[in-house]
């Protein structure tokens, strides 16, 4: 999958709608931290917060080099919410 995300239009393909919506069932599951962050641009986000998906595919748009398999597996490990069992 890396190879393909070099073309223009990787979020186009299958596996690029597959990231897609992983991010999407990530913000949506209340396991995970999926908080809007601070956004300097206010011509996109008037509201200066930019959601978790746009944030993450963003990421992956200008980062080509990354592995999008790779990268969602520690997003996972990184915004998982602990439970402390007494």
């Amino acid at each position: 999958m890396p190879t393909l995300k070099k073309k223009s239009d990787f979020f186009e393909t299958a596996e690029g709608l597959e990231i897609a919506r992983a991010l999407r069932e990530m913000d949506a599951d209340n396991a995970f931290s999926t908080i809007a962050s601070y956004s300097a641009n206010a011509a996109v986000y008037p509201d200066n917060l930019i959601p978790f998906v746009d944030k993450h595919m963003n990421y992956l748009k200008q980062h080509q080099n990354v592995n999008p398999v790779h990268y969602l597996s520690n997003l996972r490990l990184m915004t998982k919410i602990k439970v402390k069992l007494s």
